[in-house]
């Protein structure tokens, strides 16, 4: 299977809700008037997964400075998402799309290729929307290591 949609800038973000690690209902419409990231990747606690919310984590308040709020999407389930928010100390919400509603809805769901075996999988990809709810920049395979350096650049 590949990507079910293949959003670009200029388009407006799909609408979501979704629950974060604590059973909250996160609703698109919460950004509404706000710069904000979505970035989708694929397991909590994986090694890049690890790299790139850490790079997040250690930069938020930057982003904070910005006025660019940003949220975390994945597969994984709430509790999964909550031992990863501790273990690591991510200060933002981390949705458990364990439907992938949101992944598909975002076109990051699709075939990948890891180690000579073909699976289906999420894309590590980031979105930058505008306060209107446009999409502004799209990261494809973003640098787990330099995330916000690149979300910055592209804001």
């Amino acid at each position: 299977m590949s990507k079910l949609k293949f959003l670009k800038v200029g388009d407006i973000a799909p609408h979501f809700e979704c629950k974060d690690q604590n059973g909250n209902v996160i609703n698109s419409n919460n950004f509404d008037g706000k710069k904000w990231v979505i970035y989708f990747y694929p397991k909590d606690q994986t090694p890049g997964c690890i790299n790139q919310a850490c790079n997040i984590r250690d930069n938020y308040t930057e982003l904070l400075e910005q006025g660019i709020q940003i949220i975390g999407v994945s597969a994984d389930s709430e509790k999964s998402h909550l031992n990863f928010i501790e273990k690591q100390q991510i200060p933002f919400p981390l949705l458990a799309d364990e439907s992938k509603e949101v992944i598909q809805a975002f076109g990051v769901w699709g075939t990948k290729k890891f180690m000579g075996k073909t699976y289906d999988g999420i894309h590590r990809t980031t979105f930058l929307i505008n306060e209107k709810g446009i999409i502004v920049a799209i990261i494809d395979k973003p640098k787990t290591k330099a995330h916000v350096e690149e979300i910055l650049e592209n804001f």
